[in-house]
C-alpha cells in the first residue's frame, strides 16, 4: 500500500476503519492522517495507532491521495466549502454519510472530482459487516478497487448502483438495531422462565449467529430455515403463529419504512 489515506473526523466508523486498515496493511500507520473536530480526542487516536495528526483539513487534503469524509451529516457543507478549492482531480473523495448523494458533492466542484459514496454497517467492528460502495463515472476501476480492499480490511464490500444505497442503508445499516431489540426481547422472555440473564443474552445472541451464518452459508431461504424448526404442532409453531398474530414481520417492514423516510428528510 502506497496510497496516503486521510479522515476528515475520527467518529466510531472512522476509527473502526483505521483500526482494520492498520492491521491488515504492514506499515500502512505512517501513511494515514487524520483531523478531527475535537483535536484532543484526535492527539490521543493518532498517538494509540501511531498515525499523522494533521494541524487542519486544508493540510490534511495536501497529504491524502484518498479522503474520507467521516463527519455527521450536518458538518458536510462546512467542510466542503472549506476545502473544496484544494481537492486535487486526481484525489479521491469517500464519502460516509446517510442521505448526501454523490451529486450532492458534485456540486460543490467546479470541476470533475473522484467521488465514491459509502455506507457501512456497525457489525464491522467485529469484521462481519459489509459496506456498500457506490462510485461516479470520474472513478477508474483501479481507483474503485482501491477503495475496495482497504475496506475489505473491516468485512465485505458490494459494489452496488447508487440508486440502492438509502435502501440498503435501512436493511444493513439500521437493522442491527432492530436485531439487538430482538435479542433484548429474547433474553427478556428467557429470563421471565427462570433463565439468567448473562446466559439469555449468550444463548439469543448465538442463535442470532448461527442463524445468520445458516442463511449465508447454506444458502437457505428465511422461509426454508423456519420451515426446519417448525415441526407441525410443535413448541415453535405456537411462537411463530403468535408472531403473526401480533404483527411481527408488519413491524419490521414499518420500521424500516420509517428509517427511509428519515433518509429522504436528511437528503432534502
Amino acid at each position: 500500500m502506497d496510497k496516503r489515506i486521510g479522515f476528515i473526523g475520527v467518529g466510531k466508523m472512522a476509527q473502526t476503519i483505521i483500526t482494520g486498515l492498520v492491521e491488515s496493511f504492514d506499515g500502512i500507520n505512517e501513511l494515514i492522517f487524520i483531523t478531527n473536530r475535537t483535536r484532543s480526542k484526535g492527539e490521543i487516536f493518532s498517538q494509540e495507532k501511531r498515525i499523522n495528526l494533521c494541524d487542519d483539513n486544508l493540510a490534511l487534503v495536501n497529504n491524502s491521495d484518498v479522503i474520507f469524509l467521516s463527519i455527521k451529516p450536518d458538518q458536510y457543507h462546512g467542510v466542503l466549502e472549506e476545502i473544496k478549492d484544494f481537492v486535487r482531480d486526481d484525489q479521491i473523495i469517500v464519502s460516509m454519510a446517510a442521505g448526501i448523494a454523490i451529486k450532492d458533492l458534485e456540486n460543490y466542484f467546479t470541476s470533475d472530482k473522484k467521488i465514491l459514496r459509502i455506507m457501512p454497517n456497525v457489525a464491522v467492528a467485529v469484521r462481519e459487516g459489509i459496506t456498500v460502495i457506490s462510485q461516479n463515472k470520474k472513478v477508474l476501476d483501479h481507483e474503485l478497487k482501491l477503495v475496495v480492499d482497504l475496506l475489505n480490511s473491516i468485512g465485505k464490500v458490494d459494489v452496488i448502483e447508487e440508486a440502492m444505497i438509502d435502501m440498503v442503508t435501512t436493511v444493513s445499516g439500521c437493522s442491527p438495531a432492530f436485531v439487538a431489540q430482538f435479542a433484548e426481547a429474547l433474553a427478556d422472555g428467557a429470563v421471565l422462565q427462570g433463565v439468567p440473564r448473562d446466559k439469555a443474552y449468550q444463548f439469543a445472541a448465538q442463535a442470532l449467529l448461527g442463524t445468520a451464518k445458516m442463511l449465508l452459508e447454506l444458502q437457505l431461504h428465511p422461509g426454508e430455515l423456519k420451515d426446519l424448526v417448525t415441526s407441525p404442532g410443535g413448541v415453535t409453531v405456537q411462537g411463530v403463529a403468535t408472531l403473526e398474530k401480533l404483527g411481527f414481520r408488519g413491524a419490521v417492514i414499518e420500521a424500516m419504512e420509517a428509517c427511509g423516510r428519515k433518509i429522504q428528510e436528511l437528503a432534502e
